[in-house]
């Protein structure tokens, strides 16, 4: 595995003296909004992380390497490159990593490479999920999967809003994927508290959360849990507003006939530009949040 696993000494040390850690996804940064915003963002989740209590380690796929905790170049590197650095999910790591091929890690992706280093604990925005129109499609995420397999707990504003959550709530209880709400009953949809579903069990603190991940791991019962947590009232989207906006972002897809690793980069971005910018504000705010609940649960956890 030394061949392959490239950990920062900071992060090899906190692991080896059962300190905190927090792992980090790297699409946010190439994939998530324009530059230099996107750095600015993923050097203000791993500060977040920091003052929480926990050590940040940021994950993307460089020279052949998973690398856990990047450089200050690494992360410039990533943030000027953009979208032109690859999406990386489970599928594609090999390949990318035999090839030399720089990858930004998505929460499958990312969920695997803190599982290899022995991080369990995972912040980032919302998870994928089925999509809408799946019966036709096909189209769910793989990250999905990874939560029925992988023993890392994703800490998230629950699944993204452009997706199909009933459907992708059915999916993650046929794979025994616990969908945690915390201090809520109810499943927040990313950009709003509400979406009408309920999760299985309210959470009402970290060291709840951290003990239930302990017995689930301790029984031998595989895959990770997902800890929603909702966004800061005063900092979410209008429920209609928002819904509005996602139904023309899907229309103008389904019209442009875009699918696959594009549709949800497609979507996040016209909705963006339909709620004139101010959905990309509710989810830099959502990641800080969740950047703060993922340290204290990682912290318990230690």
């Amino acid at each position: 595995m030394k061949n392959y696993l490239d950990i920062t000494a900071e992060i090899q040390e906190a692991l080896a003296t059962n300190k905190p850690v927090v792992a980090l996804e790297s699409t946010i940064i190439s994939h998530g909004m324009p530059y230099p915003q996107n750095k600015e963002t993923a050097l203000q989740v791993e500060q977040i992380v920091r003052d929480n209590g926990a050590i940040p380690a940021t994950i993307a796929l460089i020279d052949g390497k998973i690398k856990i905790g990047l450089s200050s170049d690494e992360m410039e590197f990533l943030a000027k490159s953009g979208e032109k650095v690859v999406k990386a999910s489970r599928r594609d790591i090999p390949y990318l990593l035999s090839q030399k091929i720089t990858g930004a890690t998505t929460v499958a992706a990312t969920m695997i490479a803190a599982d290899l280093a022995g991080i369990r604990v995972f912040a980032t925005g919302g998870i994928g999920g089925v999509h809408r129109g799946a019966s036709q499609t096909f189209d769910i995420s793989a990250d999905l999967q990874e939560l029925a397999n992988t023993n890392v707990a994703v800490v998230c504003a629950g699944i993204k809003a452009i997706l199909d959550l009933e459907l992708t709530l059915e999916y993650l209880e046929t794979f025994g994927v616990p969908v945690l709400g915390y201090k809520t009953e109810e499943l927040p949809a990313f950009y709003t508290q509400k979406s009408g579903f309920k999760v299985n069990y309210k959470m009402n603190n970290p060291t709840e959360i951290a003990r239930l991940l302990q017995t689930k791991w301790d029984l031998g019962l595989k895959g990770g849990a997902i800890i929603a947590n909702p966004i800061p009232k005063h900092q979410e989207l209008d429920y209609d507003i928002m819904h509005d906006a996602i139904n023309k972002a899907l229309a103008e897809e389904q019209k442009l006939g875009i699918k696959g690793k594009a549709s949800t980069p497609f979507l996040l971005g016209k909705v963006k530009e339909l709620t004139a910018g101010t959905s990309l504000v509710s989810n830099i705010a959502l990641v800080y949040n969740n950047a703060k609940l993922a340290a204290a649960i990682a912290c318990e956890m230690a």
